[in-house]
């Protein structure tokens, strides 16, 4: 295989995992990906990053955070939950949210359905009810160094599938999980711990 082949398919990987979703696998080994449901928002040559989008934090509230942040809490009518986004920078927060909020800076349009942003910004209007209509917000993040995101899903530890503003804003953190396997026809009953490739 030539250098360009190897690219070619690093790239055709790269796209196809940005804006996925990734399922646990029920041989997942590591207790803190344990069912989860993971929104790729960045996939490259050099690693991966994503947000677990159903395990909310019983530790950490809304109130506490931006009371920590210095940030005056205005808007009453929602208390979104506050996630545990994955094991890296875990005293940082990210807010993955619906396209028509706009932050001038620290915002990512991972695709047409998804953004994502990591500034104080996007927290305060959050607080004072004028951020995003559809948003999870996450301390911490899950990261994958060069090669090895793909190395876990060779090793069946994960499935991907393709992320709907519906699976991951509108689903309960409980049932996204079975949602997001029900989404490819898989039937969570039928995978065991020891499964070959689904």
């Amino acid at each position: 295989m030539t250098h360009s082949e190897k690219d070619s398919i690093s790239e055709e990987t790269s796209a196809d995992l940005c804006g996925k979703l990734l399922i646990a696998m029920p041989s997942m080994e590591d207790p803190r990906f344990e069912k989860s449901v993971i929104y790729m928002c960045a996939h490259g040559q050099e690693g991966s990053m994503g947000l677990i989008l159903n395990k909310p934090s019983d530790a950490v509230k809304f109130t506490q955070l931006l009371k920590q942040l210095k940030i005056t809490h205005i808007s009453r009518d929602h208390e979104p939950a506050v996630h545990f986004g994955g094991p890296v920078e875990m005293g940082r927060g990210f807010v993955l949210h619906s396209p028509e909020y706009h932050a001038d800076d620290g915002m990512i349009a991972v695709d047409d359905d998804f953004s994502m942003s990591a500034t104080l910004d996007v927290l305060r209007d959050i607080a004072a009810g004028t951020g995003p209509e559809k948003s999870i917000l996450a301390l911490g993040y899950s990261g994958w160094g060069e090669g090895q995101l793909e190395n876990e899903i060779l090793a069946n530890g994960w499935l991907t599938c393709d992320a709907t503003p519906d699976l991951v804003f509108n689903t309960t953190p409980e049932d996204q999980w079975v949602a997001a396997l029900h989404s490819l026809g898989v039937d969570p009953m039928m995978l065991s711990v020891s499964a070959g490739h689904a």
